[in-house]
């Protein structure tokens, strides 16, 4: 399933939040960790975060691929 971003929410970080937490409780999907780290890359090295750094946590909308589409492609 192919997937969209159609907006962000501004966030501020809680002391200890890190990239895999935060895609866990909004997306319920700690592999999409990545997906918030793209959309703030200049925290990109930070493991562990102090209280009160503002991040943009990526919308994210499912697109459903055509049944006519291959499955490698999907």
């Amino acid at each position: 399933m192919a997937q969209r971003i159609v907006g962000y929410i501004d966030y501020i970080t809680q002391q200890g939040d890190t990239f895999d937490s935060l895609a866990l409780a909004v997306y319920n999907e700690e592999k999409l960790a990545s997906t918030i780290i793209q959309a703030n890359p200049d925290y990109c090295d930070v493991i562990i975060f102090d209280a009160g750094v503002s991040l943009q946590i990526p919308i994210i909308e499912n697109i459903e691929a055509p049944e006519t589409l291959p499955p490698w492609r999907r």
